[in-house]
């Protein structure tokens, strides 16, 4: 107990002014109840002394007082009722002395600076409350400025509840969160320290709640149909029209909080899981339509709904893309989509390969090998991206089943349309044109790399870093650059090659060095007479072309720091560095399933390597490619998709290529034989690869991803080029997308209101996506509205197609028009300045009502 109070009055009390003749003073305080006697050593009152008197000891206390010490001023403090006149030894005392009375309730009154006595019985009511010192100053901490019964009721239960906010909104919410647990704590106290009566008041007065049901699960039953009823645009089942509040703005406001509140989602998924079993929400929902409850997101199963609906809609071929998209688009800001995240990624990913394959009609035409080179750098590549993106999302669900006959309809449409249809067109335009020279006219060629890339860097002076990703296929490579051109300042590029066949890792690594001959050795690649495996011999031969050269491998640099790394590339104008994410995994019959993430991986990798070299030794030059592409299906292959080998004269043998020394298997069945003396000038071999995406029969495990052969997705070489930008100009400045109010008035004067955003730009080459939090506050900064989530990512050229209309619910109270109000637009992807604009407004809501659902 904070004994301020009493001291303050006990010491104006003795520092009164002696008369009569007086000497001293001497008060005496009955305490009968025993209020104050465990404090009483506490008191701090100067110059006086403290005697306690007892029944035992009253002849002692007239000794002390009168004999031994008849001049200090004494408080007597008797935890006992005063006696009555004709019993009390000390009446004579008494009777120039002065009576200090007082109560706890009295104490804590003046101590808060209450001295109208008309908030004494409120006081009372919570006397057991305010026995106890950290209570007290707990609710001491609110600093409550002007006191009412209201006020004294919400913060004895703010204190009971723990919150460190004095708020009605946070009392319900910790009871609700204490709903999940066995232990009420909270509500506990309240019942045994608080009053249970002036809760259910209050539940009443804010929140409408009338129910003869007094139990904290009802009430959040009560809260949560209340909630629903202002999303779900349909009628509601006679038995919910009880829970539903006739003034639901309050409860509205703060389920959404709830709901939304990063620390209180899970405690909210917990019970509102709970609930939607009890009220049977499944027994009314396929009355609904999904239109009617696209924007609700109380329950789970709305969610569920939604993916089954689209699922449904997607296996029976109706071919609503655009539609199906919105529907996802417009889950992303709701409250159950991170637990629905991978669902919906694995929907949107399957809906953009399909989409692609109906806008083809389930054709690819036949073309020169130049047209279909670049057709497919150009569009074919977002169906390997769909179908990818797709396993890398469906990898994560945890109930795969739900999404198996999507699965199913994916790998159909890739396997046995895409790659099949592409492959027998491929095979068949270049089997003749190609056959006897390996390059496309009008085709840069990867073994050209060093000649056409590199070395206009060497000759002008300039450093130049290259970075070569084994397996980092074309499409694969189009999102990276998509990712680093918006990410950081500088201009970013990518252009293709047509890799070298066989498509595989020592002779793509070889061909990217500088070289005048290429020759094999004991069925190694060889470049001018140096073995071409191995980061030392790589280094040797750099340094033949480039005296300051060096070749390292990612691992070895990327765990360098700043001063390790300038002192290992100091004076070096080439820099290779090797990277091997995706094929270290694939390339293995134990991890081939994981060659996607391993895409993902790499994407991480190689950002984080080129941020290291920008920013510890100012690289302004590096190039981003790789050896060859690959194929990967993840249905188990049959029978049917293996050729038996019979080549003779074989000099290497993989699952995708053979290559030989002899010319006697032209006739071969199912393969396709094209020359090599595109690259080996003086050798005459041939490699022999299966037409399509077909794999030679050889023993073991690991056969789904390969590469080697001749397929787009093998030899479409990516080279990413990236130019740093130190200048000041803003032209290769990254900047996220702007979002504008449009709504012209800046004044509330409806419970529910709308208001509009515009994105002003589309999202494009360093202009980056923007999520929004938006929200009303009022000066201090206490919420006053639900928050809406604006993902503004619209690549759209349409001004309609980046707009948003939101609906915004007000609490239900009093609004001071001179006061200002303000519209919070919260950047959430910043920690630090996430304010991104705050706008003024004055609320003039003349009648609080809840009208406008």
């Amino acid at each position: 107990m904070n004994l301020k109070e009493v001291n303050r009055v006990l010491q104006e009390t003795f520092n009164k002014e002696l008369t009569e003749g007086k000497k001293r003073h001497i008060v005496f305080w009955y305490d009968e109840e025993g209020e104050f006697i465990d404090d009483i050593d506490s008191l701090n009152v100067e110059d006086i002394r403290v005697w306690k008197l007892t029944h035992n000891n009253l002849f002692a206390t007239k000794y002390e007082l009168e004999k031994s010490d008849p001049n200090s001023h004494f408080l007597i403090y008797a935890n006992m009722a005063k006696p009555n006149p004709r019993e009390d030894w000390l009446l004579d005392v008494y009777k120039y002395s002065f009576e200090f009375a007082t109560d706890k309730i009295t104490v804590i009154m003046r101590d808060l600076g209450l001295t109208n006595d008309s908030l004494r019985p409120v006081f009372k009511k919570y006397a057991k409350f305010f026995n106890n010192k950290e209570r007290y100053a707990s609710f001491q901490s609110y600093d409550i400025q002007e006191y009412t019964e209201e006020k004294i009721d919400i913060a004895v239960l703010s204190t009971l509840c723990k919150n460190h906010i004095n708020n009605l909104d946070e009392v319900v919410k910790t009871l609700f969160k204490e709903l999940n647990y066995e232990g009420k704590k909270a509500w506990e106290s309240i019942k045994k320290f608080g009053d249970e009566e002036s809760f259910w008041k209050l539940m009443e007065k804010h929140y409408n709640y009338s129910l003869d049901e007094r139990s904290i699960q009802v009430l959040f039953i009560f809260f949560t149909l209340t909630n629903i009823s202002a999303s779900l645009y349909s009628s509601l089942p006679n038995t919910w029209t009880k829970y539903i509040s006739s003034r639901p703005t309050n409860c509205i406001v703060l389920m959404n909080q709830f709901m939304n509140n990063k620390t209180d989602r899970l405690d909210y998924n917990k019970q509102a899981i709970e609930i939607e079993k009890m009220v049977k929400v499944s027994n009314y929902i396929d009355e609904w339509e999904i239109k009617d409850y696209l924007k609700t997101d109380v329950f789970q199963i709305f969610d569920e709904k939604i993916i089954n609906y689209i699922s449904t809609q997607l296996n029976n071929d109706i071919h609503q893309y655009d539609i199906y998209v919105d529907m996802i688009t417009e889950r992303r800001t709701l409250h159950w989509y991170p637990e629905y995240k991978y669902e919906y990624e694995s929907l949107i990913h399957a809906i953009h390969l399909l989409k692609k394959a109906f806008e083809l009609d389930f054709f690819i035409r036949q073309q020169s090998p130049y047209e279909m080179f670049k057709e497919y750098s150009e569009d074919y590549y977002k169906i390997d991206t769909a179908y990818r993106k797709f396993y890398v999302a469906f990898d994560k669900l945890e109930n795969k089943e739900r999404l198996s006959s999507i699965k199913e309809k994916v790998e159909n449409a890739y396997t046995n349309w895409y790659a099949d249809e592409l492959s027998i067109k491929w095979c068949n335009t270049i089997e003749g044109e190609l056959k006897d020279h390996w390059a496309i006219s009008g085709v840069d060629q990867q073994y050209e790399f060093y000649k056409s890339t590199i070395q206009p860097y060497i000759i002008k002076g300039e450093r130049v870093f290259v970075i070569i990703s084994d397996a980092l296929r074309f499409e694969a490579a189009k999102e990276l650059s998509e990712l680093l051109n918006n990410e950081r300042k500088g201009s970013t590029e990518i252009v293709t090659m047509q890799g070298v066949l066989p498509s595989y890792t020592d002779l793509g690594m070889a061909v990217l060095l500088p070289h005048k001959h290429i020759t094999y050795q004991d069925g190694q690649v060889d470049v001018d007479g140096i073995r071409a495996s191995g980061t030392e011999n790589r280094n040797n031969i750099l340094q033949k072309y480039v005296n300051d050269s060096i070749a390292i491998q990612y691992r070895n640099i990327i765990d360098m720091n700043r001063q390790e790394l300038r002192e290992t590339i100091s004076g070096k104008r080439l820099v290779y560095i090797y990277h091997n994410s995706i094929d270290a995994r694939g390339d293995h019959a134990a991890t081939e399933r994981e060659v996607f993430d391993a895409v993902e991986d790499a994407f991480v990798e190689i950002r984080s390597l080129l941020n290291h070299l920008v920013n510890s030794v100012s690289a302004s030059n590096i190039v981003i490619t790789t050896d060859h592409g690959f194929i990967y299906n993840r249905n188990p292959l049959h029978a049917s998709d293996k050729v038996i080998k019979n080549i003779d004269n074989a000099l290497i043998e993989k699952r995708r290529f053979v290559l030989s020394n002899s010319d006697s298997n032209a006739a071969l069945e199912g393969t396709m034989k094209f020359s090599m003396n595109y690259i080996l000038r003086n050798e005459e071999k041939n490699v022999i690869v299966p037409r399509g995406s077909n794999r030679f029969a050889v023993q073991g495990a690991g056969a789904n991803y390969v590469h080697g052969g001749a397929m787009l997705q093998e030899i479409v070489i990516p080279v990413i080029k990236f130019k740093n930008d130190r200048g000041k100009s803003g032209k290769n400045d990254i900047s996220k997308v702007e979002v504008k109010l449009t709504s012209i008035s800046r004044k509330i004067t409806s419970m529910i209101t709308y208001l509009e955003f515009f994105q002003t730009i589309k999202v494009e080459d360093k202009k980056k996506p923007l999520r929004l939090k938006i929200y009303f506050t009022d000066e201090e900064g206490n919420r006053l509205s639900n928050e809406n989530i604006i993902i503004a990512d619209s690549k759209s050229s349409k001004p309609e197609e980046r707009t948003f209309k939101e609906k915004f619910v007000f609490k239900n109270m009093t609004y001071e028009k001179v006061k200002k109000y303000y519209l919070i637009l919260e950047d959430e992807e910043e920690s630090v300045e996430n304010v991104y604009d705050k706008i003024p407004f004055t609320i003039d809501i003349a009648i609080s009502n809840d009208f406008g659902f």
